[in-house]
């Protein structure tokens, strides 16, 4: 008779310390996206949909049924320091405020759309040291696979600035127009009625998680 190899834990291992600061993002406080109060630093955001959309209805509908603890976000984000991307950390990151100002951002952008409304989308957010950013980001883009993440491209991109516009429309922008920077882009080939029913094989297709939560769950 063979005995089941048991694995300890360990409280090191990458995937493990990733899920403490997922599980640590998804404790926060929910807010609602456009009544952000300033607060300085860098780190990760989750955002979340708890409207009418129709094609959104299997995120909007878990989320309504507490607004203050909503479950499955549509967009995952992260605010790096500055000069992150080029090697370069600020030696202090929580004299940032980019954190903040990308949450700005974002409601901007759905501020500027006539299809969404900045009332029905809330947030939470972790200010973390620059080192555990990319992971926590990528534990919760793995456990949510957020619509607007990994479908719905364009929601995070900001204007690629004058005589740049060659690049096709972003998806987002054809099913929620507003921007002007995204007017300016070329026509997408495809309608939004077919990145809309897109939208709804996607999500018929997708395992949504049912808890928020990292640490102590299975799913």
């Amino acid at each position: 008779m063979t005995t089941a190899e048991i694995i300890p834990f360990n409280p090191l291992d990458k995937k493990n310390l990733g899920a403490s600061v997922a599980e640590a993002l998804v404790s926060q406080p929910a807010h609602p996206l456009g009544r952000i109060k300033p607060f300085m630093g860098t780190g990760i955001y989750a955002i979340y949909y708890h409207g009418d959309f129709e094609a959104y209805s299997p995120i909007s509908e878990p989320n309504k049924a507490d607004r203050k603890d909503p479950i499955i976000p549509i967009y995952v984000g992260k605010a790096v320091p500055q000069g992150a991307r080029k090697g370069k950390v600020m030696a202090d990151p929580t004299r940032s405020k980019a954190l903040f100002n990308r949450l700005i951002e974002h409601a901007e952008s759905v501020t500027a759309t006539k299809t969404l409304s900045i009332e029905d989308f809330s947030c939470r957010y972790l200010v973390v040291d620059e080192i555990w950013i990319p992971l926590g980001e990528s534990l919760m883009i793995a456990k949510f696979s957020p619509l607007w993440n990994l479908f719905v491209e364009g929601f995070g991109n900001h204007d690629p600035g004058k005589g740049r516009y060659e690049g096709l429309r972003p998806r987002w922008d054809l099913i929620h127009p507003g921007r002007a920077w995204a007017e300016k882009c070329k026509v997408r080939p495809e309608t939004d009625a077919e990145v809309l029913r897109d939208i709804r094989t996607y999500l018929a297709s997708t395992v949504l998680p049912q808890s928020a939560h990292f640490l102590g769950r299975s799913d």
